[in-house]
């Protein structure tokens, strides 16, 4: 009796279930755990046999295991669901050890069962969300998904409905609803809700972005207006438990509800179930809108590219592997069954650019680099497209360059910007023309002083001769001056030519301290007949522009005579015009005129660039527009601002010429030296400090 009695506060202070049998399996003890969990006596426990407490399923394999121990007198051990006293089956691990006597022969069979219910659930619910995850991995359909999804959560948790509400992308109502064991009726009723507008748990969960318990739907009046009350009774469910499937973001995507027969409210367990797999169906519904919106966007992206007439490819320049998008093939005119190689690519270029195409491949060969290009494609039928080619290079994991890029037909824009230029160059030219009335004063003083000092000096020239005897000397010296002073005359009229003639535009290097020095002097007169104080600041160290000469000669003529015209009614103050040149950031140059006149109002600061607009009477109002047009072309800008005191300034900033070239600033044809034939007669001030002279006259003679 003793010893009984210390066997049994011995195994019942182990949590796990023991059993003592008979050799024939018959219960003979068991601790009181065994008790609790089939909630029977010792003696109920006596009278029962396998099939009460083991799973239909596993009964077979159950008895095949105790037979094979029994006849062969060894230890079994095995895994299956034992009934408890709710009802519901559990998995136990079961180990039963033979007990024998001093013959060797057995007596008892000792039995334990350890508890391993939680890990077979966890066990079985990660082979599920594998499954799960491996066929949203393979692109199988998401109704099927989901469908796959309630059933393991009703395998899972016996006794449940399981329902997944998915929502339109935007969210404003329910697009379909996915519940494989409820009946047809509840689908089409969720079916095209508005989620705004009243709903039961669901819609509201969606709404809300919290989880909806409804424990008991008899009782709960709360979903009587919206009708799913009377839905979900007529269909036998006791309890809702929805809750919202939310993206990385915080975006609803739909609801996860698991329905049961009778009011309950989900355990500690149930929630982490219900987690885990809204966790699931997160994935499953954000993955399949992924997908969704990706084929959409390569359909906008070949449509795009269609309409853009931009074609996208990828390379590795090693391997010659190359991939275009079907618009390459429409720009390059290639069959796409033909494979692309880097030679009928290169035989596509035309002729004259198939140098600079090779070295820019030769470059992204020796050294990754962006590259942006323009150059022309031939074709064997003689047409030419022009085509701007932009890529990116990256490395992979073999350490191999590769490069993605856009090819963009640009034929039709460089098409259109050549008649433009075509159409800027006649109105810059008429705005150059229109300017020769505004200099007619001021060309013919600079013409005239030079054919009077040529009758001068021939008329002496002349007399020298015929003395008797003849000034030889002084003839020579007579007839030198003359020369100088046609020369004189020549110049002028050849700049006046090359700035009012009409022709194409071309792209050199341009002193803008020379280019600014002619200007002054071509319109000197017509400054001084205004009483114009000119001041030239021109910088000593100022790089070459890039640019074309003439058309830059205009922008500082228009600038000058538009300060010159703003003073013209001023007589309180000097009429004082500054310009000046200086070094600007980012490798720039710039150009300022300063004036002393009337101004303008903050609000035309714009306006004044507009075209056909003008403050001055009788002004066409093209003179500023088409200088704002020549220093954008020339990748500049233009700008006006009003001075702290009276007057206004206009400044212009344009790309200093390449490195290579900055030192090459050579003359057009005429004689730089001679450019500028005149001398200081006298000067109003010098400021020695800023190398700063106001000029208020000069000389053409010696």
């Amino acid at each position: 009796m003793e010893h009984e009695l210390t066997f049994h506060q011995i195994v019942d202070g182990i949590s796990a279930l023991i059993t003592v049998t008979t050799a024939d399996g018959d219960v003979a003890l068991v601790n009181q755990q065994v008790l609790d969990y089939f909630g029977k006596s010792l003696d109920e426990l006596k009278r029962w046999t396998a099939t009460d407490a083991v799973h239909p399923d596993d009964l077979p394999g159950v008895v095949a295991a105790w037979q094979r121990s029994v006849r062969l007198g060894q230890p079994y051990e095995l895994e299956h669901r034992i009934r408890r006293a709710d009802g519901e089956y559990r998995w136990f691990h079961v180990r039963g050890l033979p007990v024998r006597d001093p013959t060797g022969r057995i007596v008892r069979w000792f039995v334990l069962h350890t508890d391993i219910h939680a890990r077979k659930r966890a066990e079985a619910l990660l082979a599920g969300e594998k499954q799960l995850l491996e066929s949203v991995a393979s692109g199988i359909p998401l109704q099927r998904v989901l469908e796959a999804l309630c059933r393991l959560v009703e395998c899972t948790e016996p006794g449940c409905n399981c329902s997944v509400v998915v929502l339109t992308p935007d969210g404003s109502r329910i697009d379909h609803v996915v519940s494989p064991s409820l009946p047809a009726r509840y689908n089409e009723a969720l079916a095209g809700r508005d989620t705004g507008r009243e709903g039961g748990p669901c819609t509201v969960a969606a709404r809300r972005k919290t989880q909806i318990i409804v424990s008991d739907v008899a009782s709960d009046s709360t979903w009587d207006r919206s009708g799913w009350r009377a839905l979900v009774s007529s269909l036998g469910l006791g309890s809702c438990w929805a809750t919202p499937i939310l993206r990385h973001d915080s975006c609803v995507l739909g609801t996860f509800a698991i329905y049961r027969r009778e009011p309950a409210s989900p355990t500690p367990d149930q929630q982490e179930l219900i987690d885990r797999f809204t966790h699931v169906a997160s994935i499953a519904i954000g993955r399949s809108r992924s997908e969704e919106a990706l084929k959409r966007s390569e359909a906008f992206l070949a449509e795009a590219q269609h309409l853009s007439r931009t074609g996208s490819y990828w390379c590795r320049l090693s391997t010659n592997e190359i991939t275009w998008s079907k618009e390459m093939y429409r720009i390059y005119e290639w069959d796409e069954s033909e494979p692309i190689t880097r030679a009928g690519i290169d035989a596509r270029v035309h002729p004259e650019d198939r140098a600079m195409y090779r070295e820019q491949v030769a470059r992204s060969l020796d050294e990754p680099t962006e590259t942006d290009f323009q150059t022309r494609l031939q074709f064997p039928n003689g047409s030419i497209k022009h085509i701007h080619v932009v890529s990116h290079p990256s490395r992979n994991d073999s350490g191999d360059v590769e490069y993605t890029g856009a090819v963009q037909d640009i034929t039709d824009r460089r098409r259109a910007e050549d008649a433009l230029a075509k159409l800027q160059s006649e109105l810059a030219h008429v705005s150059r023309v229109t300017t020769l009335g505004a200099l007619t004063a001021s060309i013919a003083h600079e013409v005239n002083q030079p054919l009077s000092g040529i009758i001068t000096n021939a008329s002496t020239c002349l007399r020298m001769l015929a003395d008797d005897p003849p000034n030889l000397v002084g003839a020579r010296e007579t007839a030198q001056r003359t020369i100088r002073d046609g020369r004189r005359a020549s110049d002028v009229i050849a700049r006046l030519r090359a700035l009012f003639a009409k022709k194409e535009t071309t792209t050199e290097p341009v002193d803008l301290n020379d280019a600014t020095r002619e200007v002054i002097a071509l319109t000197l007169s017509d400054l001084q007949r205004n009483r114009v104080i000119v001041r030239q600041e021109l910088a000593d160290d100022l790089p070459c522009v890039a640019g074309d000469r003439v058309q830059l000669q205009q922008v500082i003529l228009n600038l000058v005579l538009n300060a010159s015209q703003a003073m013209r009614d001023i007589d309180d103050r000097p009429r004082e015009l500054t310009v000046k040149t200086q070094r600007a950031e980012g490798e720039h140059v710039r150009l300022t005129v300063r004036d002393a006149g009337v101004g303008f109002a903050p609000e035309d600061a714009e306006k004044l660039f507009e075209t056909l607009y003008t403050t001055k009477s009788g002004g066409m109002g093209i003179g500023l527009s088409v200088s704002r047009t020549i220093v954008e072309s020339h990748g500049g800008r233009l700008w006006a601002t009003r001075n702290e005191g009276p007057g206004a300034t206009f400044t212009f900033s344009i790309p200093c010429a390449p490195k290579n070239v900055i030192g090459t600033c050579e003359s057009d044809g005429l004689d730089r030296g001679a450019s500028f034939p005149y001398r200081l007669r006298s000067l109003s001030s010098v400021d020695r400090s800023t190398r700063r002279v106001s000029v208020s006259s000069l000389d053409a003679s010696d």
